[in-house]
């Protein structure tokens, strides 16, 4: 796991301060082109000059929307795209190594939005979230996942946008579902009361662990089945509830067979995300008119919309994991020297959970 170390300065540290092994962009990659290459540089470790800034060992989750940065416009406002030859960044968690920061000491655990992707790390004491090993029971790499903005996404999608009630006899639909959120959504509606979960994934080894390991209801293999039939055989009252992840010709097709009132969560749309369409991209004549028709909302979620309630979610959730009734699934590959590997498996559905990659013990 890395180590940083901090400071008090509220201006954002220079990443060519970074040190070790570090991964920058060297092409820009715009949606449907050619696609991103990164290098693998080396520098000497770096030491915190200025009060509050600290040196950092890290360990990363890439998440999927960071493919989005490389893209001119990411279609998010609280993310901008990665500059060329710059270090490439995203979450991160690590042990503070040494501080000049008077909030962070040495040995304290420490996570952010913005860590970049290199061995040793020079950061500022406030883009650093201070956190609790034993809210994880020393399983670091939670803090990525399911204890951290992946399980606030999942948590926080379902209560705010989902709309389950206990006892409604409610189903709920899920695509991208042994990804990071969407095999925690799943768990949660399935906690909440949904009376029947369905997964949708991309191979026979992920349905299984949904169903065997995670308690779907039951799950769908979009790559070898008819997804529109095996619906309307799993789930022959209808869907109310739907977790999207993926969006395209899936989303359309569970759509279609939602009922009237029901929601849809729209918190990724990863099948888009390498064509230049606006987020979220728009949805066809047939499937706007089933919306409209049956009273369905379908809105954009954004766990940074409700951070007031992310200190009692994530409590919730580390109790949850503690207690077992969420069960955490990872795929965990080491050395930064396979980030880029790491993040390209993923965006080809090649992860299994989350998505971790370790860089040091």
């Amino acid at each position: 796991m890395p180590r940083p170390a901090a400071t008090n300065d509220a201006r954002r540290l220079d990443h060519q301060r970074g040190g070790a092994d570090r991964s920058e962009l060297s092409r820009t990659a715009n949606a449907s082109r050619s696609g991103p290459r990164a290098r693998l540089t080396q520098n000497d470790p770096p030491q915190p000059r200025e009060r509050g800034r600290l040196a950092s060992r890290p360990a990363g989750g890439p998440p999927k929307r960071e493919r989005c940065r490389m893209n001119e416009d990411t279609g998010a406002d609280y993310l901008g795209p990665w500059e060329l030859s710059e270090c490439v960044d995203g979450g991160g968690v690590g042990v503070v190594e040494t501080s000049r920061c008077s909030a962070l000491a040495e040995g304290d655990v420490v996570t952010s939005f913005n860590w970049p992707w290199q061995t040793h790390a020079v950061m500022m004491g406030s883009s650093l979230q201070k956190v609790d090993s034993q809210m994880v029971d020393g399983h670091l790499s939670y803090f990525l996942g399911p204890v951290g903005a992946t399980g606030l996404t999942a948590l926080l999608g379902v209560r705010e946008k989902g709309h389950v009630t206990k006892g409604a006899n409610q189903t709920m639909v899920v695509s991208g579902a042994a990804g990071a959120c969407g095999s925690l959504a799943g768990q949660i509606g399935r906690l909440d009361g949904c009376a029947r979960v369905v997964g949708i994934c991309g191979s026979n080894e992920k349905c299984r662990a949904l169903v065997e390991d995670l308690g779907f209801t039951a799950a769908i293999n979009y790559r070898s089945e008819d997804v529109s039939a095996r619906l309307k055989e799993i789930c022959p009252d209808g869907i109310d509830v739907y977790f999207d992840n993926v969006g395209g010709s899936i989303s359309e097709a569970i759509i279609e067979q939602m009922n009237r009132g029901g929601h849809v969560i729209l918190c990724g749309q990863i099948s888009q995300y390498n064509k230049d369409v606006p987020y979220p991209p728009p949805l066809s004549d047939k499937t706007q008119e089933i919306l409209q028709s049956r009273s369905i909302t379908r809105e954009k979620f954004m766990a940074l919309s409700y951070m007031s309630k992310s200190e009692a979610a994530l409590f919730e959730l580390s109790q949850l994991v503690k207690s077992a009734q969420i069960k955490v699934l990872e795929t965990v590959v080491n050395g930064i020297e396979n980030m880029g590997v790491a993040f390209c498996s993923m965006m080809k559905g090649g992860n299994i959970g989350k998505q971790i990659v370790k860089i040091s013990d």
